[in-house]
C-alpha cells in the first residue's frame, strides 16, 4: 500500500514555491553541535515559509548510545518503520542529512526505488572515525563513496569540501553555506561572571569537547592571559584532569554563548577536521577575532582582517588580538540562514508525482 499523491513542483527550479520535504538524520536535537544547529535553523525557516518538513530522526525510534560519545543516538530503526513514514508524509523532495543508522536506511530504501535524494556532507566522517577507531581514514572513505554515490546532489558547505569530495571522485556537490542569527550573537552580549576575574588575554574555545576537535592543542598553547571552554563531550574529563589552570564553564546556548564569545579577545578554534565550523561565524558576529589552524573551514571563512590561520597556534593566536572587530562583524554579515535556506532548497530534487514510495524494502 502507497500513499496518494499529489501533483509536485520542480524543487530545484521554483525554490519559493511551498514543498514537502523530508530530512532524514541522525544528529537533531537535544544533541548540541553545528549539523543540528545547521538543520534546526533550516527546518524553522522553511517551516516558516510555508513548506511542509517532516525530520526523521533518532527521537522518533528506540535508541542506543553511541560507543564513546554517549550523547549521540544511534536510532535503532526497523526498515519499514522509516519507510511507512516517508510514504506517509508522501514527500515531493528527500533529503538524507547524515550517513548514520537512518541515513543507511534512507539510502537504501531510494536506491532500490530508484528514488532521487541529496545528501549532505556535514562532517569529516573519515577523520572523525580514524581518529576513534586508530583505523587508516582510507578505510572509512570507502564508505563515504559509497553512500553518496547515487546522490542526485551533495550538499557541502565551503569550496574546499566541494575539492576534497571531487578528490574521492564525488563530483555532483552543490553549496550550501550557514548563517548567523546576527540579533542573538552580537558584540553587546553580556560576557559571564567569571570573565571578571580572568588575566587578559581571554582565549575562548567552544564546542564539542572531543578528541577529533583537538582541543588539547588550544589548551597546550603558551601564549598567556587565561583559557576558556565552553562545551561537553566525552574528552571534558580527561581535559580538566590535564589542565587544571582552564576555566570550564560547560555547555552555553543562546545569549549566553554568545557572552562567552563576546567576553573573549580571541576564539581559537584548533579543530583540523570540520567542514565550516558554525562557531566560527558565531565568534565573528560578537566582533571576535578567530585564531586556527590553515584547514578547511577556517581557510573558507576566516580573512585576513578578522583572524589569523598558522601551523603555530601561538602565533596565530597573537596575530588574531591585533584584528579589528569592525572587520570580524563585516565578514559575520556575509552570513545568513535566509541566503543558506535558498541555497538548500535550490539544491533540492523532485520526487516524481507519480513515484510511489513504499511502506516496506523489498
Amino acid at each position: 500500500m502507497t500513499a496518494p499523491r499529489r501533483a509536485t513542483h520542480p524543487v530545484a527550479k521554483s525554490a519559493q514555491l511551498p514543498h514537502r520535504i523530508a530530512i532524514v538524520t541522525d544528529a537533531w536535537t537535544p544533541q548540541m553541535n553545528g549539523v543540528v544547529r545547521t538543520l534546526t535553523a533550516t527546518v524553522e525557516l522553511l517551516r516558516a515559509r510555508g513548506h511542509e518538513v517532516l525530520v526523521v530522526a533518532p527521537d522518533r525510534f528506540r535508541s542506543l548510545p553511541c560507543p564513546t560519545y554517549p550523547e549521540i543516538r544511534l536510532a535503532l530503526a526497523r526498515p519499514a518503520q522509516l519507510a511507512q513514514a516517508i510514504a506517509g508524509f508522501a514527500p515531493e523532495a528527500i533529503h538524507i542529512a547524515t550517513e548514520g543508522p537512518l541515513g543507511f536506511i534512507a539510502r537504501r530504501l531510494c536506491v532500490a526505488r530508484g528514488l532521487p535524494f541529496t545528501t549532505a556532507y556535514h562532517t569529516q566522517f573519515p577523520a572523525y572515525v580514524a581518529r576513534r577507531t586508530h583505523l587508516p581514514e582510507s578505510l572509512f572513505w570507502r564508505y563515504i563513496r559509497w553512500f553518496h554515490r547515487p546522490a542526485a546532489r551533495i550538499m557541502v558547505a565551503t569550496a574546499s569540501i566541494d575539492a576534497e569530495l571531487a578528490g574521492q571522485g564525488l563530483t555532483r556537490a552543490h553549496r550550501w553555506s550557514r548563517g548567523v542569527d546576527l540579533s542573538q550573537f552580537s558584540p553587546g552580549a553580556p560576557p559571564p561572571p567569571e570573565f571578571a576575574t580572568l588575566d587578559r588575554p581571554i582565549q575562548l574555545y567552544a564546542g564539542r569537547v572531543a578528541v577529533e576537535k583537538n582541543v588539547a592543542a588550544f589548551l597546550s598553547a603558551r601564549h598567556p592571559g587565561s583559557k576558556v571552554v565552553v562545551g561537553d563531550g566525552p574528552a571534558l574529563a580527561s581535559l580538566k584532569a590535564r589542565f587544571p589552570d582552564t576555566l570550564f564553564l560547560g555547555r552555553r546556548e543562546g545569549r549566553a554563548l554568545a557572552g562567552c564569545y563576546a567576553g573573549a579577545d580571541v576564539f581559537v578554534f584548533p579543530s583540523r577536521t570540520d567542514t565550516f565550523g558554525l562557531v566560527l561565524i558565531e565568534a565573528l558576529a560578537c566582533g571576535t577575532p578567530v585564531a586556527a589552524f590553515p584547514v578547511p573551514g577556517p581557510l573558507d571563512v576566516v580573512t585576513q582582517a578578522c583572524g589569523a590561520l598558522s601551523d603555530d597556534l601561538d602565533r596565530a593566536i597573537g596575530a588574531a588580538l591585533f584584528c579589528d572587530p569592525k572587520a570580524c562583524l563585516s565578514r559575520a554579515a556575509e552570513f545568513g540562514w535566509a541566503a543558506a535556506t535558498d541555497q538548500f532548497l535550490a539544491g533540492l530534487v523532485d520526487v516524481p508525482a507519480d513515484a510511489a514510495v513504499p511502506e516496506r524494502l523489498p
